[in-house]
């Protein structure tokens, strides 16, 4: 497995992580713990060494389960998680409430110390931006974290670009995590070069379309009730079937490169930048796999310039988010 670094900090990881939230939140009922926990110690036995959770998902339970699928590797994995909301949330209902209070990000940095075993937490993103609280003072709860080696790294999850400047003044910020894939191209537009300028590693969640650039997913596919892109309206059957061609521009790329799909969306979101760490997750084994096999996918610029004049053709239907869920990212 290759290496990254996030920007210009001394942090170091896999050059692709693992986005642990769905295992127990958010994509339906969650999975077996001991099959989730063999998974995690799959993905460390095959390379990878950067693992993605938060409070928030179950909540509490991800961590748990991280902290405890992750024990016998202190040392050897890098552990991202995140604060910034007041827990129990649904994630069928809409937005949760937010809370980056200094008193209440301390109290999250205890609790999580416990549910993760770990002494230190690698990377410690706010959630979202609360416009409740200067971001200058979230640094601050942050860096005093940091001097007291609770936490070694900040970040920021769905940051605007003066958000991201302003806490970058008070505390460095090692990474930032925004959603990012052919299918959610936002970034583009500002954030990766702020992100090039400070030095600041991005983290892409959802860098499969929450799955639907496996290919795995049509118009005709059902999802448990609990899952949470039954509220997406990029999954609505109509957007779905409308949005078949972005895969099918995967599919035949793929083919060319004896490679899946998803292999294609991945080593497209890596060759983007060399400070890039995408956090694809999965439940699956063989998913495991395939994803980890996307990093000795090598597209050449040939194939890129290809992948970026058709994509930009394709005009994708359906929001990304439900509206009070989108208006909390970008701030």
């Amino acid at each position: 497995m290759q290496k990254r670094k996030l920007g210009t900090s001394n942090l170091e990881v896999s050059a692709l992580g693992l986005g642990c939230m769905g295992m127990s939140f958010g994509y339906g009922p969650a999975g077996d713990k001991q099959e989730m926990i063999s998974l995690i110690r799959k993905a460390v036995e095959n390379g990878v060494t950067f693992f993605d959770t938060a409070e928030v998902y179950g909540p509490f339970t991800n961590e748990e389960l991280v902290g405890e699928a992750l024990a016998p590797f202190r040392g050897q994995v890098v552990i991202a998680t995140k604060f910034g909301f007041n827990t129990g949330i649904d994630p069928t209902k809409g937005a949760p409430a937010l809370n980056s209070r200094p008193e209440h990000i301390r109290q999250v940095a205890e609790a999580s110390l416990k549910r993760l075993r770990v002494d230190v937490i690698d990377l410690f993103y706010q959630h979202r931006v609360d416009p409740d609280v200067p971001i200058e003072d979230v640094a601050g709860a942050v860096k005093e974290l940091i001097r007291e080696g609770k936490v070694k790294h900040f970040g920021l999850s769905e940051p605007g670009v003066q958000t991201i400047r302003r806490a970058h003044a008070v505390q460095p910020v090692t990474a930032v995590q925004s959603e990012y894939s052919l299918w959610w191209r936002r970034p583009e537009s500002g954030l990766l070069a702020t992100l090039e300028e400070l030095g600041i590693g991005l983290v892409p969640y959802s860098p499969l379309g929450k799955g639907f650039l496996t290919g795995k997913i049509d118009e005709n596919t059902t999802f448990d009730s609990s899952d949470f892109r039954n509220i997406v309206p990029r999954f609505t059957p109509e957007a779905r079937k409308a949005n078949q061609a972005l895969v099918a521009l995967l599919g035949k790329i793929a083919e060319r490169k004896n490679a899946r799909p998803a292999q294609i969306a991945l080593a497209w979101l890596l060759a983007q930048k060399p400070w890039i760490v995408p956090i694809p997750g999965t439940t699956k084994p063989h998913r495991l796999d395939e994803n980890i096999g996307a990093v000795a996918v090598e597209l050449t610029s040939d194939d890129l310039r290809e992948i970026d004049s058709t994509a930009l053709k394709i005009k994708l239907q359906g929001d990304r988010y439900p509206e009070k869920l989108e208006q909390m990212t970008g701030r």
